[in-house]
């Protein structure tokens, strides 16, 4: 079994294997914790491909929580803003109720392609919230305010966006 799972790995890092999707599924498949490990050793890696393809694996491994962090430092991680989107994308597989700051953090500051699937996930996840959320948005709203021009297009959707969220979240502790 070792083997097989060693060809997987290697067969999936190829950068001349036209499969290598396959590979990375067949890999989530089997799951187990030493695939996870070596999935996240490779997430961690130089090779941005064959990070992505590691990415996708967790994404569809069943126990995949303690690659939620690793995956998360990555996509924060400015030195890969612009090219994110296949990392952010993996966040679907995983449980993102505690997250939602870290998503949000994601919409506000990610690409195109990343916020727009962070969007989606804070309009489509349920969250565990509390008070305490509410001034991290502050806090990472008014970085992203004093990074970008008022007159922005982007801004603009954000702000109404931002202040839908901070009004729902304010209603639902003040009913408590």
């Amino acid at each position: 079994m070792e083997n097989k799972i060693a060809n997987l790995f290697g067969k999936m890092c190829d950068k001349n294997e036209d499969e290598s999707f396959e590979y990375a599924d067949k890999l989530a498949k089997i799951g187990t914790e030493e695939v996870v490990d070596e999935l996240i050793r490779i997430l961690k890696g130089e090779d941005m491909d064959s990070a992505i393809l590691a990415a996708r694996a967790l994404s569809k491994t069943e126990k995949n929580e303690k690659a939620l962090e690793p995956l998360l430092e990555l996509i924060h991680d400015t030195a890969y803003k612009n090219k994110n989107g296949a990392f952010v994308q993996a966040l679907e597989g995983f449980d993102l109720g505690s997250k939602f700051v870290d998503i949000l953090r994601i919409y506000l500051f990610g690409n195109f392609k990343a916020s727009a699937l962070a969007k989606e996930y804070l309009d489509y996840t349920e969250f565990d919230l509390t008070p305490r959320v509410i001034k991290k948005i502050e806090k990472h709203w008014s970085h992203f305010e004093n990074n970008i021009s008022k007159e922005d297009d982007e801004y603009i959707i954000k702000k109404q966006e931002i202040e839908k969220i901070r009004m729902d979240m304010k209603e639902l502790f003040e009913s408590e």
